[in-house]
């Protein structure tokens, strides 16, 4: 169950300066660890966090551990999502309880520093909004499966669209302004959500900051991309590009300016 908008377990009653949504989905090995470490890394840096976890539909203890966490004080709001209809679905659903003005999206695992997001957010803090920021996992110790799978997408990715500006699409944590999100009306229920934001963002004149860093192999906990994913990455993206809803959204942005 989540919490009611307006509060957050662990807050006195400040407005949060970054909201990170946090998908997690069958995470019980790995959350326990990661979310502290989370909240540790902005609390010593004086930013005031709000994490919205989103139970996505897992059939383990995730919520029940999340729970756990904001009873303890952790600047956390539990948000369970009864079935899980995709990755991005989870992060939708979980946006209009953020209330800080910068909202984040992060996964669970902790392959990416806690220290590197709060790095990310500063990037952004003196901005003019119109920004998203985000990290290129430069340094991966991925699999050798998830590596080719990776190559594929992002090679896929930039023959579509030439101008993305990124060879790391999926790379997370990203950091956006809650109205640069609203003027992108995002749609996608799975894994196409993230290069759905920056595929508008380019449209939309949106500038993309990107940051380098270390990406860690799991220590807890299990990925879900698998030799498969490779062929149902290219023929989503296809299906994106070609699509009726995205075309109309790209007239009506060109007929406003």
């Amino acid at each position: 169950m989540a919490n009611r908008p307006g509060q957050a377990a662990g807050e006195s009653g400040d407005m949060p300066e970054l909201s990170f949504i946090m998908p997690c989905y069958n995470e019980e090995e790995g959350i326990g660890y990661t979310v502290p470490r989370f909240a540790r890394a902005f609390a010593r840096a004086g930013y005031r966090l709000e994490i919205v976890a989103c139970d996505n539909g897992s059939s383990d203890r995730t919520g029940a551990i999340l729970e756990e966490l904001a009873a303890q004080g952790l600047p956390l709001v539990p948000h369970r999502v009864e079935v899980n209809e995709g990755y991005g679905n989870g992060i939708l659903r979980s946006v209009p309880l953020c209330r800080a003005p910068w909202i984040g999206i992060i996964p669970a695992d902790g392959q990416v520093d806690a220290e590197d997001a709060v790095r990310l957010y500063e990037a952004v803090m003196g901005s003019d909004g119109r920004v998203i920021a985000k990290v290129y996992r430069r340094f991966r110790m991925d699999g050798p499966v998830r590596s080719v799978v990776s190559f594929v997408y992002n090679l896929f990715m930039t023959l579509l669209w030439p101008r993305i500006g990124s060879f790391d699409v999926n790379g997370s944590p990203k950091i956006i302004h809650r109205d640069v999100l609203g003027e992108m009306c995002l749609e996608s229920r799975d894994w196409l959500l993230d290069p759905e934001m920056l595929i508008k963002a380019q449209y939309l004149g949106i500038r993309v900051i990107e940051m380098n860093v270390f990406a860690r192999m799991r220590e807890r906990g299990s990925s879900n991309v698998t030799a498969v994913t490779a062929w149902e990455f290219v023929r989503r993206l296809l299906g994106f590009r070609l699509g009726s809803s995205f075309a109309g959204w790209r007239r009506r942005v060109i007929s406003t300016r």
